[in-house]
């Protein structure tokens, strides 16, 4: 299942049923765990761990040095879950010393052509990042969250669970869960309505992170800190208050807003 071509390093750590083509090459770190498929021409260095069946496309490169000029070559590491589909040209880097040595992605995730994920960023599990998507270092992105293509994410943002993020849009601040946001310079677009209900999502349930979102959100009175008590006492849904805690939660951005709001 190892193409005569490819060049392993005899230090690698290679699981059952693994298949690697045609002109690959696997670092001296690398652990492929069973059932792993490296198309051709595909490049995994660096202390890389990529989880049971994931599927790795041509000319990805996974686990190279960051493109971070403060990274001085530290022994930082990058894990990759299970069932991952990672398609051609995707770049993936590991941590640095200045964000917590690691790059972690989860199980069950697209990364289409181009995608980028740079050093230090987390994100979870059946994510998507659409053609030439790319995150800055940094950034955590949360389960089912989708990533329409040549959109931006700068360094430090969060983007919360079950967020969508518009095509070729430059997001510079937090994404609430279930959020939607879109434009050059992304704004608040309300919620990510289709996915909850794609995800079979209660429609008590999405009736409350409505509600939640217009008074947070359309309600121009108080402020926001305000806003936020006002509704954790009205809605007891789980994930309102996760919205909740979100906002609430220490990050170095201020979140998303819609456009012209108060």
């Amino acid at each position: 299942m190892i193409h005569a071509s490819a060049i392993i390093d005899p230090a690698a750590n290679i699981g059952a049923h693994v298949s690697i083509g045609a002109f690959c090459v696997v670092g001296a770190h690398v652990t492929l765990e069973s059932g792993v498929k490296l198309h051709s021409h595909v490049c995994i260095d660096g202390r890389t761990t990529i989880g049971m069946d994931t599927e790795i496309f041509p000319f990805a490169s996974l686990g190279a040095a960051p493109q971070d000029l403060k990274y001085g070559g530290e022994p930082s590491e990058l894990f990759i879950g299970k069932r991952n589909r990672i398609r051609e040209y995707v770049t993936m880097n590991p941590g640095t010393q200045g964000g917590g040595m690691v790059t972690r992605v989860g199980d069950d995730c697209l990364f289409m052509v181009g995608a980028h994920v740079a050093h230090d960023c987390i994100v979870g599990s059946h994510v998507i990042l659409a053609n030439n998507a790319t995150l800055a270092g940094h950034v955590q992105v949360g389960d089912h969250v989708i990533i329409g293509g040549l959109s931006a994410v700068h360094q430090f943002v969060r983007i919360g669970r079950h967020a969508i993020i518009g095509g070729m849009s430059g997001v510079e601040k937090d994404v609430i869960p279930y959020g939607s946001v879109l434009g050059e310079r992304a704004d608040l677009a309300g919620l990510n309505l289709v996915g909850l209900k794609r995800r079979n999502v209660e429609r008590e349930i999405i009736h409350a992170i409505r509600g939640a979102y217009k008074e947070l959100f359309e309600d121009s009175d108080g402020i926001m800190a305000e806003r936020i008590r006002v509704v954790r006492e009205k809605f007891s849904a789980p994930q309102v208050q996760e919205m909740l805690d979100f906002l609430e939660a220490d990050s170095s951005r201020s979140f998303c807003m819609p456009k012209n709001a108060a």
